[in-house]
């Protein structure tokens, strides 16, 4: 199968009306949100296709995407998703703030592990919520300073929300690594939520390790939106070890969009194949900008990830603010990596789910900025 990340133009692609196209002037080249440069896979085309001749038009109903996810997972992972201790949600970090509210109480802080998805702390703090940090260490889990914290944060229901495969660095947490996460949780009556959005989106040399696989107390968020580029069709499925699902309200169920189930559901069970070559693009797109970097801008630290279309970038040697001096200087859009949290100023978030002559273009223009 060709390259998904090869097919579509750069004259296509601003056509485009979603937020990537268009938050900048066309002169800037986007580079930022996590939108890939794809179109869309064919099942998944012709599964809509088919809903629109039908007239399918209405409420999402049964447990189809959960059954999908759960043959992805027990072929992709080997491991055995619950597919009765499930419930749909309308997306990851909905039902994220669905599953806080579920186990703990209003107030009750909520901990996080920086650099990490932004949207962690806007959601946590509109919720009123305090976000207390337990940053990574060298781009991994710091079991030390989870330790301390579990043990130290003021509330009698802690909860933890772990990004795996982890945004924005694309590390893939060990088993050993959730394992030791997992105890300390038990040890400390700490609840573990985990946004397992990416998990697609690891490379087949590496093992992806579902959280639940090794803590039958934690609760996780899947989603097919990543991995296939849906986001414009909005689905997930929230997991739990345990029948906490069972207390979600009802109105929760209200959200997932019927296109969405339907989107999702056929690019997990048909959608392999796409996934399969998408994959192998990633891993050569992460190869381009790293020899690009080291030839171009060797002050630029950069190392290739094992999952997520999404590379970080050490920006310290060239200025505090890399993502306003790029897009000012170079007409690169880039995520500033000051809204991941601690450890992110001076980075910034690079979108290699693009064209290799886009990254090449984008370099091309970090360059000239300088």
């Amino acid at each position: 199968m060709l390259n998904p990340l090869t097919q579509v133009p750069l004259e296509r692609l601003r056509r485009r009306t979603s937020v990537k196209w268009r938050q900048f002037p066309d002169d800037v080249l986007p580079l930022w949100v996590a939108e890939m440069d794809v179109d869309l896979a064919e099942p998944v085309k012709q599964a809509l296709i088919d809903a629109l001749d039908l007239g399918d038009t209405g409420y999402p109903a049964g447990t189809g995407y959960q059954e999908a996810l759960a043959a992805f997972a027990e072929q992709r992972w080997g491991w055995s998703l619950p597919v009765d201790r499930t419930a749909l949600v309308s997306d990851v970090m909905l039902g994220i703030v669905e599953l806080i509210k579920l186990v703990s109480g209003p107030g009750d802080p909520v901990i996080v592990s920086p650099p990490v998805y932004p949207p962690f702390y806007l959601f946590v703090r509109s919720m009123g919520r305090a976000v207390v940090e337990a940053p990574l260490r060298l781009g991994r889990l710091d079991l030390n300073v989870l330790e301390w914290t579990f043990q130290h944060v003021k509330t009698d229901r802690p909860v933890y929300l772990l990004c795996n495969p982890q945004n924005p660095t694309g590390t893939v947490h060990t088993v050993e690594e959730l394992t030791a996460l997992a105890r300390l949780a038990e040890t400390y009556g700490v609840r573990v939520i985990a946004d397992e959005i990416h998990a697609p989106l690891v490379s087949r040399s590496t093992a992806f390790v579902p959280y639940l696989s090794v803590d039958e107390n934690g609760m996780s968020l899947m989603s097919a939106s990543k991995g296939w580029n849906l986001a414009a069709m909005r689905a997930a499925v929230a997991i739990s070890g345990t029948d906490d699902l069972a207390r979600l309200p009802e109105e929760v169920s209200h959200g997932p969009s019927h296109f969405g189930t339907i989107a999702h559901a056929a690019a997990l069970r048909e959608g392999g194949e796409w996934l399969d070559a998408l994959l192998a693009g990633l891993d050569d797109n992460r190869k381009l900008l790293k020899n690009l970097l080291t030839e171009h801008l060797p002050e630029i630290g950069y190392e290739p990830s094992e999952a997520t279309f999404l590379a970080w970038l050490d920006c310290r040697a060239i200025s505090d603010d890399p993502a306003a001096f790029f897009v000012e200087r170079g007409k690169v859009a880039l995520m500033s990596g000051a809204e991941f949290g601690s450890g992110g100023a001076g980075h910034v978030r690079f979108n290699i789910g693009t064209s290799p002559e886009i990254i090449t273009e984008a370099v091309r223009r970090m360059v000239a900025s300088r």
